[in-house]
């Protein structure tokens, strides 16, 4: 009983991929330089027969799927975990470039690049307390049910 509720409370790496595919949809349905987002969507819109129900309503599907993976991100990382994490996949980004791994140009394949890290800086804000309190013992408050 108890590893089933201690398997329930952790993240796998599967959990973590499930996390960070759903937050990179998330991402890259808002915008990505394919020319195929609601960013695009909406522009098409605004020059063409103009806005109508169906824009409003994925926009603020959108908008509600930011605000809960922001919020739980700054809940979990806080704002100098995000600014930690920022700096960590910048660094690793530098180094994949380094090490010949990336090797690219242009605005459409920074912007490739940054969405995935945006992507797993999310997705590392939607697993974090999980880890803290597996590393530490530590339970967020927000956590905490009182059992």
């Amino acid at each position: 009983m108890a590893n089933d509720v201690r398997r329930a409370e952790g993240v796998t790496w599967g959990g973590f991929g499930l996390r960070f595919i759903l937050a990179s949809l998330l991402v890259l349905a808002t915008y990505n330089p394919s020319g195929y987002s609601f960013a695009d969507w909406v522009w098409d819109a605004w020059n063409g027969d103009g806005l109508g129900p169906v824009h409003y309503l994925a926009g603020v599907v959108l908008l509600i799927g930011w605000i809960v993976l922001i919020q739980a991100t700054l809940n979990s990382l806080g704002p100098l975990g995000l600014l930690l994490g920022a700096a960590l996949l910048g660094a690793l980004v530098w180094l994949l470039f380094d090490l010949g791994v990336l090797a690219g140009s242009g605005v459409s394949f920074y912007t490739w690049i940054v969405e995935v890290c945006l992507g797993a800086l999310l997705a590392v804000g939607l697993v974090w307390s999980h880890l803290w309190r597996r590393l530490t013992g530590q339970v967020d408050v927000d956590d905490f049910d009182g059992r």
